[in-house]
Formats: structure tokens, C-alpha cells, sequence
């Protein structure tokens, strides 16, 4: 007798969260997003949702880098960002889905080396990790999206983001911050009981800051 083994269930695919800002997304795009983010899902199988913000940029004077493509992945665990700007949306697409890739497979390979190990990463390797985190924009060939360029105000608050405080260590800090892909992390402080900041300085150093 011949006993069928049964297969197992196709894990589920994250979420992709497509917006457009002074944009409109036309369908081939969604499709082509959509498949490139799946095959990020073998660094992280916790990864629910993939955010994809493409935003046109209106300043005149930035025409060669008009179009900015933000993508966050988010999971079970610290939030992963990449993000590029190019002259065309498929070239700042390509950019910023190097960079998240590069920063998810150092995640992975972090809880590799640290499995069953709860040890925050130290400083020394956080600045090794930024040393390692950007790698050059690949090149694309550029498609216009025909968006129109209009003057740009400065001086305006285009926008706001808000984070979970949960408390944590400056090395841990500073990991994240690797993570996202920012030149500052604002955090609560586990030791002081306080907001602070960390940042990037020069030379992959870092500072931080403490309200008093």
C-alpha cells in the first residue's frame, strides 16, 4: 500500500503596503514591487508586511534625484528599513531593496552567531556594522513617471513618525538605528529611565545624547 505523505502548507507571504506620495503607482509597478520584496522573505520568515513609500520630490534642482523610494520591513523583530533616491522610481526601488537586503542578511546572520544568546550587540560591532551597511546603489534603467514638478516650499514639517518607547540599551540602540538606516535613533533609555539620542558621527563613530 502506497501512503501519501502530506505536503506542507506554502508559508504565507507578507503584506506589501504600496503608497505614493505626489504620485500615482501604476500596476505594473505594484506587480514588479511585490515580487522582488518575496524573495526578501527568506532572511526573515517573521516579516509581516513590507511599507513601500515612493515620494516625488518637487525641488527643480533635484531632478537628478527626484524620486525617493522608503521600504520598511517589519517582523517579529527590530524594524528594518532601506531607502534611495534616483532619477527614476525603478532605479531608487532597486537602491533601496540592495540596502534592505544587505541589512536583513546581517540581521540573520546576527541571530545565527548570537542563537540562545540574549547579549545586546556592542558598540565595536555596531560601528562594524555600519562600516558594512551601504553599499552602492544598483544601477536601473530609468523610466519617468511623468509626475509634474511643481516649486517646492521649504522650511515646512512634511512629516511625522512615531515609534513604540520600549526601553532598551544604547547598544541595542544603536543597533537599531543600523537597522532603519538613520544617522540618529531616539530612544528610552533603560539605565536612565530617560529619552535620549544617538547619532552618527564621523569616521563611524557615535554620540549620544541625554536630556538632563
Amino acid at each position: 500500500m502506497v501512503v501519501e505523505e502530506d505536503q506542507p502548507a506554502p508559508e504565507p507571504k507578507a503584506d506589501v503596503n504600496l503608497t505614493g506620495r505626489n504620485v500615482e503607482i501604476p500596476d505594473h509597478f505594484r506587480v514588479y514591487v511585490a515580487e522582488k520584496l518575496e524573495r526578501l522573505e527568506r532572511f526573515d520568515r517573521s516579516i509581516y508586511l513590507f511599507d513601500v513609500e515612493l515620494d516625488h520630490e518637487k525641488n527643480r534642482r533635484q531632478r537628478k534625484n527626484c524620486q525617493h523610494v522608503e521600504i520598511t520591513a517589519r517582523g517579529r523583530g527590530p524594524v528594518v528599513r532601506g531607502e534611495a533616491c534616483a532619477d527614476s522610481f525603478y532605479a531608487a526601488f532597486e537602491g533601496a531593496v540592495s540596502k534592505l537586503e544587505n541589512r536583513l542578511r546581517r540581521s540573520k546572520d546576527r541571530r545565527k552567531i548570537h542563537y540562545g544568546d540574549k547579549r545586546p550587540v556592542s558598540v565595536a560591532e555596531a560601528t562594524a556594522l555600519a562600516a558594512a551597511m551601504d553599499p552602492p546603489q544598483s544601477a536601473a534603467e530609468p523610466v519617468s513617471d511623468g509626475a509634474p514638478v511643481d516649486d517646492h516650499e521649504p522650511g515646512r514639517i512634511v512629516r511625522t513618525k512615531e515609534h513604540p518607547a520600549k526601553p532598551m540599551t544604547v547598544d541595542d540602540a544603536l543597533y537599531e538605528m543600523e537597522l532603519v538606516g538613520h544617522d540618529f535613533f531616539l530612544f528610552h533609555d533603560k539605565d536612565s529611565d530617560r529619552a535620549c539620542v544617538v547619532y552618527r558621527r564621523h569616521a563611524y563613530d557615535y554620540g549620544l545624547i541625554r536630556l538632563a
